[in-house]
């Protein structure tokens, strides 16, 4: 291992230690596809330099076993999101709310919630109020008109990102999902229909991105 002027180099990584001071965050490790020797390396050094911890797309069983070396590992199963600490919620007022149109979508909608929560975000959880049944959602009008940013995460068609729009004046994050039937095609649709939405001030990330999309909408409330 050699310390390298802003990245810690391992070899098989090179970690971005200086990311916190560009971006207000440390950099974040996507689990999938890293062997547990190199998630063990890979959070010791950055403990070791003094980076926030959040590991994405971390199955339960790497969980159990990461937590053996560092105790003070937690948890969220839905969202298979892995973090030291949730920083204590900034002083401002402001709030990000979350939206699923479903409830198979709740799993993308809480990795969005688990990034804003380790980000020091204030949350406001609002799920499956759907297009199918859109005076659920009028029940919140209030509360998502005094939002700083909303991310709403839909499967099927993705229209609820439009409704949305169409009743505040804040940004939207639209985040499609890979839950619907078979012309869903694992979320293509849904990802379409967001990007033609018709209601200006929608921005769209990938499918099942609800780290991406609690990270954006992180930045747009610290603003």
């Amino acid at each position: 291992m050699l310390y390298k002027k802003g990245f810690c180099d391992l070899g098989f990584a090179k970690l971005d230690i200086e990311r916190k001071k560009r971006r207000g965050f440390s950099e974040v490790v996507f689990c999938s596809g890293k062997t547990r020797a190199q998630l063990k390396l890979i959070i010791k050094y950055l403990i070791k330099n003094k980076q926030d911890l959040l590991l994405t797309r971390l199955e339960k069983d790497d969980f159990v076993y990461l937590k053996r070396y560092f105790p003070g590992l937690k948890y969220n199963p839905l969202a298979r999101l892995g973090y030291l600490n949730k920083r204590t919620p900034f002083k401002n007022t402001s709030y990000v709310v979350v939206i699923s149109a479903g409830t198979s979508d709740i799993p993308v909608a809480e990795e969005a919630v688990g990034t804003l929560e380790v980000m020091g975000q204030r949350v406001i959880k609002i799920y499956d109020v759907g297009v199918a049944g859109v005076h659920r959602l009028m029940q919140y009008l209030d509360i998502l008109r005094k939002a700083r940013v909303i991310i709403v995460v839909a499967g099927m068609e993705g229209a609820l990102a439009s409704l949305v729009s169409g009743l505040v004046s804040c940004p939207v994050i639209a985040v499609p999902t890979s839950f619907g039937y078979g012309a869903n095609f694992n979320g293509l649709s849904a990802l379409l229909t967001m990007l033609n939405s018709c209601s200006p001030g929608v921005g769209v990330v990938n499918i099942d991105n609800g780290f991406g999309a609690g990270y954006l909408a992180s930045l747009i409330n610290k603003i």
